[in-house]
């Protein structure tokens, strides 16, 4: 078992494990990504994300996606964990408690002041995970989003 940084090579690996994330998650329209999509964003002149690849024998079984955020309160940057997947035949053989650990490594190489992720109310095998591990729910927090025309829309206020 190995953890490493993707590249460029990687992205059709990339993208279908984000489709094959989309399905488990009851989601599979919702996952739009295209390979040029992340060929630019995440390996163009201004990379938005960062990914870990987890391998088994040099075949990959998974993935992290992860990209910075700011701590205003702790005046630290910290990682926001976007997607964290292991295919159905590699779990419970510790590929995703690797990209986690490696993920806690660069927060700390990066003087990171925390590493947070969403999960799914419904989904209580990651939640038994990640409880396993020391992670614990933000009660009192509610997850907000703008997305299409609401965000077109708020965009365009004030623009004349």
């Amino acid at each position: 078992m190995s953890v490493r940084y993707a590249t460029a090579a990687d992205v059709p690996t990339i993208l279908r494990f984000i489709q094959e994330l989309a399905e488990y998650e009851k989601l599979p329209d919702e996952a739009k990504a295209t390979e040029e999509d992340l060929q630019r964003t995440l390996f163009g002149p201004r990379p938005y994300a960062e990914v870990l690849i987890a391998e088994q024998n040099e075949t990959p079984v998974g993935f992290a996606l992860f990209f910075h955020n700011y701590s205003t309160w702790l005046g630290k940057p910290g990682i926001y964990l976007e997607d964290l997947y292991v295919q159905p035949t590699a779990r419970g053989g510790g590929h995703g408690k690797a990209l986690l650990t490696q993920l806690a490594r660069i927060c700390e190489l990066r003087n990171c002041g925390r590493l947070e992720w969403s999960v799914l109310d419904w989904n209580q095998p990651a939640i038994d995970f990640y409880e396993n591990l020391g992670a614990g729910p933000m009660e009192g927090w509610t997850t907000f989003r703008l997305t299409g025309e609401a965000l077109e829309r708020l965009a365009l206020e004030n623009s004349n």
